[in-house]
């Protein structure tokens, strides 16, 4: 059944405080060995539960099993020493402790496959996985082996495509690449960060997206947010290149934005992934707030088309408003649908 304007969360939910410290961005597991395992299969299938009771569309895991979503899958690959820590400037904004490359970069076996397996048996519904975008993940590393950054997006890259190929045969129908740092270094997306983002979904039947966002609600993200002027004119650089590229779809950052509506037009044809829910506030949105965002865009990105969603990951949030912004991103979506097919809301 295709439903018009299908809503979805972008990625991350908070998780219970018995798995993880609640409201901490990256927090540390309290669990370990078997009971962390099973502990984080039962937050995915609660996550996905959740959502399923908010009226959620398409639904996704929340990201429960891991502790960052792009260093969970980095740690799983060989050639990378988890051990030894180098500082570096995450997208030019903040410094971070991160992982060290040493040798060539390998996936020995299927990452999140098995927990894709369980989402999958947890609803009928679609069901949607993010992996970290190629360049986003070598923003997050330090690198002692390829001394290229172009070289090293390459290999993240076909190790992407083997994951997400078999998430695909794991019943995952849609593919989403978390890629923050093309809203940062323009010239490399031009030069090679489309072109590998191509590659990392080369092949696959299933509907591939990119969400480019400017970030969680945290203070190094809403600082820089605040430097940037009265437009955010930033995807007006990587929108015409993801509208001539195999991408099926873009998932953008807009409620409570400085984004100008109209460069979403720079996306024409393409599925759009709309941010209807600002995740930086804890003020839960109202369903017809909600329905505002999406009527304002609509002029730009066809209905059928269009997707209403969050700007990012939710994981920093309380678990109570995040449900309730769900709910009301749901709601919401359901006064436009029924506005243009000129039927009366059903309530829940």
């Amino acid at each position: 059944m295709n439903t018009l304007l299908p809503t979805s969360i972008v990625g991350s939910l908070p998780k219970p405080s018995w798995l993880a410290e609640p409201e901490i961005l990256w927090s540390p597991w309290k669990l370990e060995g078997a009971e962390l395992a099973e502990g984080r299969r039962d937050a995915l299938t609660l996550a996905a539960a959740e959502q399923l009771r908010a009226g959620i569309d398409i639904v996704s895991d929340g990201e429960q099993t891991r502790q960052h979503f792009v260093t969970t899958f980095i740690e799983h690959l060989s050639g990378v020493d988890l051990e030894r820590r180098e500082t570096v400037r995450i997208r030019n904004r903040y410094d971070a402790s991160v992982p060290t490359v040493v040798g060539a970069v390998d996936r020995e076996r299927p990452v999140f496959v098995d927990d894709a397996r369980a989402l999958r048996a947890a609803t009928d519904r679609r069901i949607k996985w993010a992996l970290p975008g190629p360049m986003t993940m070598i923003d997050t590393l330090y690198d002692r082996h390829y001394g290229s950054r172009e070289k090293l997006a390459w290999e993240f890259a076909r190790i992407l495509n083997q994951e997400a190929r078999e998430l695909e045969a794991a019943g995952v129908d849609i593919i989403q690449f978390d890629e923050p740092a093309f809203n940062v270094f323009f010239d490399d997306v031009k030069d090679w960060g489309v072109a590998t983002l191509e590659r990392a979904a080369e092949g696959l039947r299933a509907e591939t997206v990119v969400h480019i966002c400017y970030g969680y609600g945290i203070k190094a993200n809403t600082d820089w947010k605040a430097t940037l002027g009265s437009e955010w004119r930033q995807y007006e650089e990587s929108f015409p290149l993801l509208q001539r590229s195999t991408i099926d779809g873009v998932s953008l950052e807009c409620h409570n934005s400085r984004v100008p509506l109209e460069l979403i037009g720079l996306l024409r044809g393409k599925k759009v992934m709309v941010g209807a829910i600002d995740v930086a506030r804890h003020a839960v949105e109202t369903p017809e707030e909600v329905a505002a965002t999406l009527r304002a865009v609509l002029p730009f990105v066809d209905a059928d088309r269009l997707f209403p969603s969050t700007n990012c990951g939710m994981a920093p949030l309380p678990r109570r408003v995040a449900r309730e912004k769900m709910a009301a991103l749901a709601a919401g979506a359901r006064i436009v649908r029924s506005e243009l097919s000129g039927t009366a809301a059903a309530p829940r």
